[in-house]
């Protein structure tokens, strides 16, 4: 009777990446609970499979992790019936929504438990005191409510990862075949999702990790990291990695000596970083990397304008001048760099909001003059609750709120919002919004990306010849025609939301 679901949402629209979220979960209760894998992304009816196994009477608890964006969608719904037709469930929250929107999530009634942060030690330990009656309050890194009161209970620190007990591949696999999370992306025809860290030690306004990891960052050893993706490599054939850390190249030493142990293996791998943080790596160790396989690096660049990079409290050394620097730095390295922007943030009128704006534009245009091969990915400025920052002073000031209820997050307008692409947000005109995503549809069309690898010479030249007197003359306004190619040739699909694969 106290077996466990841990659910995976549907959180993209075909190919699908490892898991790794209940896999970390899984790892925390391997051994000492029963539990199964139910992944949205490929079962056809995931409802139908969970109460399958919840109408055995088997089961006592139901983890699903639920991250902005998709997964709502599934997550909602689903417990809400588990509430509705299984009462005795207790159901456990995890990922950024609900730690960042615990308010409504927890109101809604049908949630009982928020794991605020890492659930390594949070989930096999609250399974334990609901199953012997203890207090609750006493596990770290939950949010839960008692009465009417949200109780909020201390953060963990974070542990040494090389600690934490191996992810359960093979239970996994034994589920779903595990090749079939390895896509085809332009790093490779088997490309693996891994994480080897956890946190980040910066306190951007504007990022959901912050309120969850405090600036801490605790990450594996290279020597781990190595090992675990060696595995992947042997025994399921992955040729390729996404390091989806928040922020992987944190230390360079640790960066370094992956570096050279993975050499040998001749793989293809992706990360993300800060600009100022890989800017101080010395030309050596970029050297390394790139011989290693590190085709591209993410960074958030944000915006060309140092008032706002403080207001966005960047941390760090972050400026205008060192963006374009490091681009051209980092094409000696043939080591692309991929930049995203926010545009749209607050602003005191409508003209300096769309001033900003353009001023942004114009940044990106200088970031391609600098280097071409420099990847641009573009968001519409969406707040996060990170409380305390001018920033969100700013955005409450506005009148923007989020919903009190958890189901409003189902309307098709916050889900784009946690897409960033229906921002919702008082100060952005339908106007401004348009010419930021029209500009994202001109600028890809005149550079198509590496990882639009479906596309042919033929094409690519089809899409820069029609986007040109557009890119060149800052006409960006009802981009149909670009759209229309873009959508029958790729399928179009923005890496921000679904990353590199296609179908």
């Amino acid at each position: 009777m106290s077996k466990v679901i841990l659910f995976n949402p549907r959180s993209a629209n075909s190919k699908h990446r490892i898991p790794n979220s209940i896999l970390q979960v899984g790892a925390s209760i391997n051994g000492k609970y029963d539990f199964v894998f139910v992944d949205g992304n490929l079962e056809k009816d995931p409802w139908a499979k969970i109460k399958s196994y919840l109408s055995t009477g088997n089961f006592k608890f139901f983890g699903c992790t639920v991250m902005p964006g998709l997964q709502p969608k599934q997550a909602i719904p689903f417990t809400k019936k588990i509430r509705e037709e299984f009462p005795e469930i207790i159901n456990i929250w995890g990922g950024y929504f609900p730690a960042n929107q615990y308010k409504s999530v927890l109101d809604s009634g049908f949630v009982d438990y928020v794991i605020n942060g890492p659930g390594d030690e949070a989930f096999p330990q609250l399974i334990e005191a609901i199953k012997s009656k203890a207090d609750t309050s006493l596990v770290k890194n939950l949010i839960f409510k008692r009465a009417s009161e949200f109780i909020k209970t201390p953060k963990a620190d974070l542990f040494d990862q090389d600690t934490l007990p191996q992810l359960p591949y093979e239970k996994l696999n034994s589920f779903y075949p595990l090749e079939k999370y390895l896509g085809k992306t332009f790093l490779g025809t088997k490309t693996a999702a891994y994480h080897s860290s956890m946190g980040c030690p910066f306190t951007c306004s504007f990022c959901a990790v912050v309120p969850i990891y405090e600036a801490r960052w605790k990450g594996k050893s290279a020597t781990l990291i190595y090992k675990d993706i060696k595995y992947l490599k042997d025994k399921f054939g992955a040729n390729g990695i996404e390091f989806h850390d928040n922020n992987f190249f944190v230390s360079e030493k640790r960066t370094v000596e992956f570096s050279n142990l993975i050499k040998i293996e001749n793989m293809i791998w992706w990360g993300e970083g800060r600009i100022d943080t890989i800017n101080k790596y010395s030309d050596e160790s970029l050297t390394v990397m790139r011989e290693a396989g590190c085709r591209m690096i993410f960074f958030g660049a944000e915006t060309g304008n140092d008032a706002i990079l403080k207001q966005m409290d960047k941390g760090g050394t972050q400026s205008g001048e060192q963006i374009k620097k490091f681009a051209a730095r980092m094409k000696k390295f043939d080591i692309i760099p991929e930049y995203s922007f926010v545009l749209g943030l607050p602003a005191e009128t409508p003209e300096k909001v769309m001033r900003q704006i353009d001023e942004d534009i114009q940044f990106i245009k200088q970031i391609k003059e600098i280097n071409p091969d420099t990847e641009i990915i573009i968001y519409v400025y969406s707040p996060v609750p990170t409380e305390g920052s001018e920033l969100y002073k700013k955005v409450t000031e506005t009148g923007f709120k989020f919903p009190i209820k958890l189901e409003d997050w189902l309307n098709p307008q916050w889900s784009n919002f946690d897409l960033r692409k229906n921002p919702l947000t008082p100060w952005l005109s339908a106007e401004m919004v348009d010419k930021i995503l029209n500009f994202e549809t001109v600028i890809n069309a005149q550079y198509p990306t590496v990882s639009d690898f479906k596309l042919t010479s033929f094409q690519k030249k089809t899409l820069r010849f029609l986007s040109s007197l557009r890119y060149k003359s800052d006409f960006y306004n009802f981009p149909y025609e670009l759209k229309a190619l873009q959508k029958f040739w790729l399928k179009y699909r923005r890496p921000e939301v679904e990353g590199f694969y296609t179908e």
